[in-house]
């Protein structure tokens, strides 16, 4: 069964323990992690190390990036390899988390501050690059929020809840396609309506015939059994007869009225995998039952 790939993008020797922590979370979860530092990224020959980590990206369904103090290996950009492959993320349209280190984010109001101001140190980073890379993020059109962390427990917890609302919201996304689907069902019954509607229109007057034969082939009794019933191909009968051919030739099976399971009002019918039941109402058809208390046409 495919699983989730979540690449975790930071600078490696200042945060590895982070990553080791994120890492044996992700596993927990069941979802697959990619790490630079464990082989996770398959190397090529014809470019460089770095390009293949930002292909890496591209494959994976989640990305964290972890912002901590160190700016990391400059790429062949004005960017830091990990900063790239965040950037590389978020225009892939990638689900992205950021996370960046309480000591930095509290200093770089501090670089807000004094940004056109030579000369600053700064303590929490080893590069100013690091607070313009923060700003970037920041001015980006999506995909910016960044969450502080002063340990993985911090990162791990957000994750967990996040990814236990992403579970919800699918769940809540099949149950809004079953809605879809009978919002479906009345439009094709609106549409039936309509055709009835504009034929007495354009007739003006009374053809019973035509109107029966409309309402018949569009009745939605057609389209329940196709669904209950899971039959693959259209349903239409217009008499008992043929509907007991058609239910006895996919190897349904009557249930007399004297079974257990038949029920009053209806005749019930055993599906061929032996455990399910349709129904269909008496006031269909003019149902007659032999001595036997078996259906009779």
């Amino acid at each position: 069964m495919a699983r989730p790939r979540v690449f975790i993008s930071s600078t490696y020797y200042d945060l590895k323990y982070v990553r080791a922590d994120v890492e044996r979370f992700i596993i927990d979860q069941g979802f697959e992690p990619v790490l630079n530092e464990k082989g996770h990224i398959a190397y090529g020959s014809r470019e460089k190390l770095e390009e293949y980590c930002y292909k890496e990206v591209s494959q994976c369904d989640i990305l964290v990036s972890i912002i901590g103090g160190r700016y990391g290996c400059s790429s062949t950009n004005e960017h830091s390899v990990s900063n790239r492959e965040l950037l590389e993320a978020s225009k892939l349209g990638k689900q992205v988390y950021i996370f960046i280190e309480s000591a930095v984010a509290t200093e770089f109001r501090t670089f807000q501050a004094n940004k056109n101001i030579d000369g600053i140190i700064y303590q929490a980073v080893d590069d100013v690059k690091v607070y313009e890379f923060v700003e970037e993020v920041y001015n980006m059109p999506k995909n910016n929020t960044l969450h502080h962390f002063s340990g993985a427990s911090d990162i791990i917890s957000y994750l967990k809840e996040q990814w236990a609302g992403l579970f919800q919201r699918l769940l809540n996304d099949e149950s809004k396609k079953r809605e879809i689907n009978l919002i479906q069902q009345l439009s094709d019954t609106s549409d039936t309506l309509n055709q009835l509607v504009n034929f007495l229109v354009s007739e003006k007057q009374e053809h019973q015939t035509a109107i029966n034969h409309i309402l018949t082939i569009n009745h939605p009794i057609y389209r329940e059994i196709e669904r209950k019933a899971k039959i693959s191909f259209r349903v239409f009968f217009e008499s008992l007869g043929e509907l007991i051919s058609m239910f006895e030739s996919l190897g349904f099976i009557a249930i007399s009225r004297d079974d257990f399971e038949a029920l009053n009002g209806y005749t019930s019918w055993v599906l061929p995998d032996g455990d399910s039941i349709i129904r269909i109402s008496k006031n269909i058809f003019d149902l007659k039952y032999d001595e036997n208390n078996n259906l009779s046409f």
